[in-house]
């Protein structure tokens, strides 16, 4: 049998899952000292996820399983149905853009869009084809702090 290698897209969302699944630190425990195996849970499904970035300027939000992606070229941006994947330490929505396949993937911890003084509550990874940004999020029960 020949070795054939995964298309990009699949290989982009086995790193995402890698990913989340490597962001639990490992100490969160149950009563009885057994390790917590359930999905991470910190934005429940019927919140919506705002999302943004820079360099090149990009944002947008998840409701449901719809994501909407827009860039200074495109400001209303593109709206398309997403899978959302909760993993242990983190989630992850994907579907195909234009662009091609994209991964958002959202964990939990201090991040800073470096154009303000806000301060986000999660950190975003966003792979478009080939292209990976990073960001910022957050929700309406989780906000952001500081800045205008």
């Amino acid at each position: 049998m020949a070795f054939r290698p995964l298309p990009s897209s699949r290989r982009a969302l086995v790193a995402v899952s890698l990913l989340l699944a490597a962001c639990h630190s490992g100490g969160d425990k149950v009563p009885g000292n057994r390790e917590d195996h359930q999905p991470w849970h910190d934005i429940s499904e019927s919140e919506t996820v705002r999302f943004t970035g820079t360099e090149p300027f990009w944002s947008g939000q998840v409701s449901g399983s719809r994501l909407t992606y827009s860039t200074p070229d495109n400001l209303d941006g593109e709206t398309i149905k997403v899978s959302r994947f909760a993993g242990r330490g983190g989630l992850s929505f994907s579907g195909q853009l234009a662009a091609g396949a994209m991964t958002l993937a959202i964990t939990p911890g201090q991040c800073n869009d470096g154009m303000s003084d806000r301060r986000y509550p999660y950190m975003v990874t966003l792979q478009v084809g080939g292209d990976l940004r990073k960001g910022c999020g957050w929700t309406d029960r989780q906000p952001h702090t500081g800045g205008e």
